[in-house]
């Protein structure tokens, strides 16, 4: 049974696959070939060191044993040779009269070859002890001197140490770049198989949602990182697309509900106006007229009905932008001013300017004219409708409509904004109820609330009347 938590079959396959392990072997190649130009800097400026180091001895050697030939001639300088190649074996002599001849020296001849007379450098090898006895090749290097005589000096220096310390850098270097590459595909992948879990969980719930489970969500780690990133906007997208689906679903239920007691009056009436005909009564043209006259109602009804629904279901305004509602009020009072001085009612806006919101202004003005509306079909003729926009104390922005109609009992104002929803005083008038719930849910979409309220009172065998209000955050 596979690790729990461990890859899915063919797991290494994906790790090798997966982008975060090929990003680290890429890093690992660019890493190494840098430390390849790294420790070939190192190498170079060690060897060079050592170099420098092993020339500058033998340098003052060498000019040792010129001052004792300067001082005291060659009589003198082949006995401190001697001296010398007894008791310090890491120099290597070889002292050569004018015509070539070796005249002492631990060597049998010089490595050089050609030489002018210039002081010359060279790399030659020794000869050594090595394991079982063997002998060895040992790195040495030397410098070729012409003195004043004629004579011929050569000194020369075991480098074997040089070298040692060298191989030893090298080895640490390769030791370090080694384990770094090691730790570094380790890494790789460790942080491959945390990536394939969290992409796992994420593909995981795309071929979830794929196959119609809207429920399924990723899972979130807590890390904070991209994949935390992305795996919230996932959930967010598929919470916004469970809503949608919801509100289509939400929707059509309501309009299958909501539209059968009309499309049961319409038909009622066809019959009628069919039997009406076959016996001879009654006028068809009339009839039709009526059954297009309801049609239209119900075209309506569709309307209002899909748009409350849509609002409910997405809990927000959709276009929702930054706008001063003073205009829209104005323009609606201006709007109904005509029909109101026809039918006999005052209607006049208060009106505070400089006052911004948040929301969709089609939405609003439509949902203000239903307020309007009603007011001016409720209202007896003498009447007056007021429309005002205003700043509350809470800070929140109100628009409302107040009329000196009979009002709506307070017992009836949770009722009077479900859908369909019709009080008596009102059964004669046209409408199917659907008004105040447009408004209710106008309201609720834009982060605000619907309020039903008292008007001025009783006055002249009429009253109390209604405050509808529409309460909205102010925008900043």
């Amino acid at each position: 049974m596979p690790e729990a938590g461990a890859p899915p079959s063919g797991g290494f396959l994906r790790l090798f696959r997966a982008a975060p392990f090929r990003l680290t072997l890429l890093s690992l190649a660019l890493f190494a070939f840098a430390g390849a130009i790294f420790m070939a800097y190192v190498y170079m400026a060690a060897a060079g060191e050592a170099r420098r180091r092993t020339d500058a001895e033998i340098r003052r050697e060498a000019d040792s044993l010129v001052a004792v030939y300067n001082r005291a001639g060659p009589a003198a300088l082949n006995p401190v040779l001697v001296t010398r190649m007894a008791g310090e074996r890491r120099f290597v002599y070889l002292f050569l009269a004018p015509d070539g001849a070796r005249i002492t020296g631990s060597l049998a001849q010089s490595p050089v070859e050609n030489f002018t007379g210039a002081p010359t450098w060279t790399r030659f090898s020794l000869s050594g002890p090595g394991v079982a006895g063997r002998p060895q090749s040992i790195p040495a290097r030397g410098l070729q001197l012409r003195l004043s005589g004629g004579e011929t000096l050569f000194v020369g220096a075991d480098a074997s140490d040089d070298r040692d310390f060298i191989v030893t850098i090298v080895r640490g270097l390769w030791g370090a770049g080694t384990l770094l590459v090691v730790l570094g595909i380790a890494v790789g992948l460790q942080a491959s198989r945390s990536f394939t879990r969290a992409m796992t969980g994420l593909t995981d719930v795309v071929t979830a949602v794929r196959n119609g489970n809207l429920a399924a969500r990723a899972p979130v780690r807590g890390a904070g990182d991209e994949l935390d990133q992305l795996a919230e906007g996932l959930n967010d997208m598929l919470d916004r697309l469970d809503r949608s689906m919801a509100a289509h679903r939400h929707a059509g239920d309501a309009i299958a509900h909501d539209l059968r007691s009309p499309l049961t009056r319409l038909k009622a009436r066809l019959d009628t106006a069919l039997l009406d005909a076959e016996a001879g009564r009654g006028d068809a043209r009339q009839a039709l007229g009526q059954a297009l006259d309801d049609t239209d109602g119900l075209l309506r009804t569709f309307s209002a009905v899909l748009a409350i629904s849509r609002l409910q279901a997405a809990g927000e305004a959709p276009n929702a932008v930054r706008f001063d509602p003073a205009a829209m009020v104005r323009d609606m009072t201006e709007l109904y001013g005509p029909l109101c001085e026809d039918i006999g009612l005052e209607i006049a806006s208060d009106v505070s300017a400089g006052l911004a919101v948040r929301g969709n202004p089609a939405f609003l003005a439509q949902a203000l004219a239903n307020l309007v509306d009603n007011a001016v079909k409720y209202t007896p003729a003498g009447g007056a409708v007021r429309v005002r926009l205003r700043r509350m104390a809470s800070g929140e922005i109100e628009i409302s409509v107040t009329d000196t109609g009979p009002g709506v009992p307070t017992a009836d104002r949770d009722r009077v904004i479900q859908r369909f929803v019709r009080l008596e005083n009102s059964r004669n008038l046209p409408g199917v109820g659907l008004g105040l719930s447009l408004v209710a849910a106008v309201a609720e979409a834009h982060g605000g609330r619907f309020e039903l309220g008292d008007g001025p009172g009783h006055f002249d065998g009429s009253g109390p009347g209604l405050r509808a209000a529409v309460v909205l955050p102010s925008a900043p």
